[in-house]
């Protein structure tokens, strides 16, 4: 099973990645797969993942249900132990990570939400364990049995994504949620827009995915995804394929350091790529932003410090959208 997830995976991402993928030493039991070492490039979006960190969101199972419904693996209220089971290189500074759990309980992973993670850092001046906390988003269909999938960009100081690069299938992590954002259901709006930086693609591919899996669900979907060069384009081949095959989803690239043979756009988003590739201000429209904090300034402005919506700035408010028309991951 893994084995095929990760050539599958390998299909879905960049071309020039692929050789990464199986022409490298075993790190673990899935033969040719390599946690990438040395220098990592760093952006300025390593403290993005702080959109999902908000204790007040935190999805409370039916704990009187759950005898009669199947099991969860999830516990909002409870540090749990998942173990690694592979690693796979995506792009020169990006992971992905598979945790297994029992295959007969459920993740319990709404959409759209994420998890929090922590790693031990040491001890207080009391001898208390210290944590480092972070929340991440899963790309694995929530319904999948036994597994769930997490992307992760790796930072030369980041303290939980180093950790995570160290880790060794076989190795735990101890997550807690689920953490909902936006509770998203099936045709809530006419045409959602998405814009998206780097690994702020998690959350839009959650709801995407949502969407198309579901043959009842006629959303309209248009997505603007921004990256430092085409090689840092996560997925790219999984989310082409996803357009082609499906009419209800239209995606514009852009990259600040484009190559000879780029065809996409360059430079930073544009009121003139929003007006474009985006749906219109409209009651029935829903524009959907997650990336680092430069991109949300200029986008949407970043959310308060409370971790509420904030007030809407940027060239959305320029372009005549709402606060109700956005909603800031």
């Amino acid at each position: 099973m893994a084995t095929f997830f990760f050539k599958r995976l390998a299909r879905a991402t960049p071309i020039a990645v692929t050789n990464a993928f199986f022409g490298g030493k075993t790190k673990s039991s899935f033969s040719g797969f390599r946690i990438p070492i040395g220098a990592i490039a760093a952006l300025s979006g390593g403290i993005s993942y702080y959109y999902c960190f908000d204790s007040s969101n935190l999805v409370h199972l039916d704990q009187n249900n759950e005898e009669a419904g199947p099991k969860v693996a999830l516990n909002p209220d409870k540090w749990i132990e998942f173990k690694l089971q592979d690693t796979a290189r995506v792009s020169h500074n990006t992971q992905l990570f598979r945790f297994s759990f029992d295959p007969t309980a459920k993740l319990g992973l709404d959409i759209a939400s994420c998890l929090l993670t922590r790693a031990p850092t040491g001890q207080d001046a009391e001898g208390k364990p210290k944590y480092v906390i972070r929340p991440y988003t899963p790309i694995s269909d929530p319904d999948a049995k036994g597994y769930f999938d997490l992307l992760i960009k790796v930072y030369p100081e980041g303290k939980m994504s180093q950790h995570f690069a160290s880790l060794k299938p076989g190795d735990v992590v101890e997550v807690k949620g689920p953490i909902e954002k936006l509770r998203y259901s099936p045709n809530m709006k006419k045409h959602i827009g998405m814009i998206a930086g780097g690994t702020g693609i998690t959350p839009m591919l959650q709801i995407i995915e949502a969407i198309l899996k579901n043959p009842d669900d006629k959303t309209q979907v248009s997505l603007l995804y921004a990256n430092v060069s085409p090689d840092d384009i996560l997925l790219k081949q999984k989310l082409d394929i996803l357009a082609t095959s499906h009419p209800n989803l239209k995606i514009f690239y852009t990259v600040d350091n484009p190559s000879k043979n780029w065809r996409g756009g360059t430079g930073y988003i544009s009121k003139d790529m929003a007006v474009k590739g985006l749906p219109g201000p409209s009651d029935d429209t829903l524009i959907l932003v997650c990336g680092p904090p430069g991109m949300m300034k200029h986008i949407s402005g970043d959310k308060a410090k409370d971790r509420s919506q904030g007030e809407l700035i940027g060239i959305l408010k320029d372009l005549g959208y709402t606060e109700q028309m956005v909603y800031k991951f």
